[in-house]
């Protein structure tokens, strides 16, 4: 079946750790957040299919600075391209991060997902494999206490049997006390899940 959505461009942009930093074009920013080591790299890698557009590292805490992408889709149906940024977070949770860069990570993460008035809605990404963690709980919280639009996605459904894939859906909803939260199945690995995150974003543009 023919996808909705074609992604036609997918490039690195810029890293930033403060304001002046950011792209100097403002465009629509949908946002990857997630614990270290949830997949973040390997996920912009499998949606845009561009090799190594991220880098996927084995040791987490490796992302230490706002990562913005450029990326352009065709959407059925629409003559124009739509351009947008992916935007990948440093991931949260790492223990062994020392307490002085988690609290500065901390600050400019919040400055970005307060101040940004072009994001569409936050991926905040969980592994399928693992219970929902305090910090998942946490950040869920925290976004929407903020107002913002957050998808759940569940990474690395792949891992797991289609049975015990649901089954830890639903720990999941009850870990972040929505029992009726939509949750997105992601493989990197197999593609499945990537139409439907498209779809998703192709509709919050």
């Amino acid at each position: 079946m023919k996808d909705r959505v074609i992604v036609t461009q997918g490039k690195y942009c810029v890293s930033a750790v403060k304001r002046d930093q950011y792209p100097s074009i403002e465009r629509p920013e949908i946002v990857f957040i997630g614990r270290s080591n949830v997949g973040k790299s390997s996920l912009i890698n499998s949606l845009t299919r561009v090799r190594n557009l991220a880098h996927v590292s084995g040791q987490p805490g490796k992302t230490q600075t706002i990562n913005f992408y450029d990326v352009g889709i065709k959407i059925e149906g629409e003559e124009s391209r739509r351009d947008f940024y992916l935007v990948d977070l440093p991931g949260y949770g790492y223990a062994k991060t020392g307490k002085a860069q988690r609290l500065t990570w901390k600050k400019f993460i919040e400055e970005y997902l307060l101040s940004s008035r072009n994001i569409r809605f936050i991926a905040q990404l969980i592994d399928i494999r693992r219970d929902s963690m305090e910090s998942d709980v946490n950040m869920f919280r925290w976004l929407v206490t903020n107002g913002l639009p957050v998808l759940v996605v569940a990474t690395k459904a792949d891992k797991m049997g289609r049975d015990a894939g649901r089954r830890q859906i639903e720990n999941i909803r009850r870990a972040l006390g929505v029992p009726e939260l939509d949750i997105l199945p992601y493989s990197s690995l197999k593609g499945e899940g990537r139409s439907e995150l498209l779809d998703v974003i192709a509709d919050s543009l």
